[in-house]
């Protein structure tokens, strides 16, 4: 079981517009069935984790319909409304405890950070990120929400090319 960290990053560095928006992404050519692509990935997760603002952005692209069969930890310090029949629970809790539930309702199967940056973050500095897999877009945007807010030391351990997208995925070296 690892916790990893799946995002794409515009060339210098962003994962969403100042506006939280991820429509310049949608735009990009990928192969579904590539390298490193989100669905095979998706088959491997057992629980999610996710920020609020991931989380109203998903609600909106997807007119309310919440598309993830996995338990969803979504960390807010707001109200927000949840699908109905869906298996989201809001928390303001520390990542280390929710980790701990988090690989008890993944039954074996791997922990997904969505989103954001600093929430993987906060799992990397409680030592419970192990991956980073990043699928860099051709395009860039001058600002936005950033990869990653931390200084993390990485080791590559794959790379790939899925048509536009540059795809690396990375190993978390703890000190």
């Amino acid at each position: 079981m690892a916790t990893h960290f799946y995002t794409a990053s515009s060339l210098d560095g962003f994962i969403a517009t100042e506006e939280h928006s991820l429509d310049w992404l949608l735009k990009q050519d990928i192969d579904q069935d590539g390298p490193m692509a989100y669905p095979a990935f998706e088959q491997t997760i057992g629980a999610l984790a996710m920020g609020a603002s991931t989380f109203e952005w998903v609600m909106r692209h997807e007119d309310g319909r919440w598309g993830y069969t996995q338990p969803t930890w979504v960390f807010t310090h707001r109200s927000l409304a949840v699908p109905e029949g869906a298996d989201v629970r809001l928390t303001s809790g520390d990542v280390a405890d929710v980790h701990a539930e988090m690989v008890t309702a993944a039954g074996g199967k791997d922990l997904w950070v969505v989103g954001g940056g600093g929430l993987a973050g906060q799992f990397a500095d409680a030592g419970l990120l192990d991956e980073v897999w990043v699928q860099y877009a051709p395009v860039t945007l001058g600002s936005g929400a950033p990869l990653l807010p931390r200084q993390l030391d990485l080791e590559l351990l794959d790379v790939a090319r899925n048509r536009n997208f540059l795809c690396g995925r990375y190993r978390v070296l703890r000190g």
